[in-house]
């Protein structure tokens, strides 16, 4: 199963410097059920791009709660064993956990298949929408309008080779 890891770039160097995503529990996103369900697509490009934009969107989250942070999201691609990636791990679906996973232990970072980051151009949008996050889920309209314009940005892929160069 191709899952997808939310990082920073900080959390990126830590895995790059261990060789591993981890500890566990790894939260990450993949093809589920329910997100197969909610997206209503059986195109499995589709669906693993809606996985990526889900998991870039909990990466903007990790960004809100570290300041320091470089404000790029960072999304891991790994594949693991289907059986070590629980679904829906809390038993509480929500419209916010849909195509999330758990992974019990750490994931080897050879085992990524790539690295999905922000390009520089996209550090005000990102900015803006981690300061609007909390808002947004308030329901403001105007910060959630903010909050959409950093998934405006594609990301792009980048081997795992690259990484030394993504923490530049």
């Amino acid at each position: 199963m191709r899952v997808y890891v939310p990082l920073t770039l900080p959390g990126l160097a830590q895995a790059h410097k261990a060789g591993e995503l981890g500890p566990g529990p790894l939260t990450a996103y993949a093809v589920t059920p329910a997100l197969r369900e909610w997206y209503v697509s059986d195109d499995i490009e589709e669906l693993e791009y809606a996985a990526l934009n889900r998991a870039a969107s909990a990466s903007l989250r990790l960004l809100a709660g570290d300041p320091e942070a470089p404000r790029r999201r960072i999304v891991v691609a790994v594949d693991v064993a289907d059986k070590d990636a629980a679904t829906d791990p809390d038993g509480a679906l929500t419209v916010s956990s849909i195509g999330e996973v758990r992974i019990a232990g750490p994931v080897r970072l050879a085992k990524a298949a790539a690295v999905h980051a922000d390009a520089d151009d996209a550090e005000a949008d990102v900015t803006a929408a981690a300061e609007a996050l909390g808002a947004a889920d308030q329901g403001d309209d105007d910060a959630q309008f903010v909050v959409d314009g950093a998934e405006d940005h594609e990301l792009l892929w980048f081997g795992v080779q690259e990484i030394p160069g993504l923490l530049g």
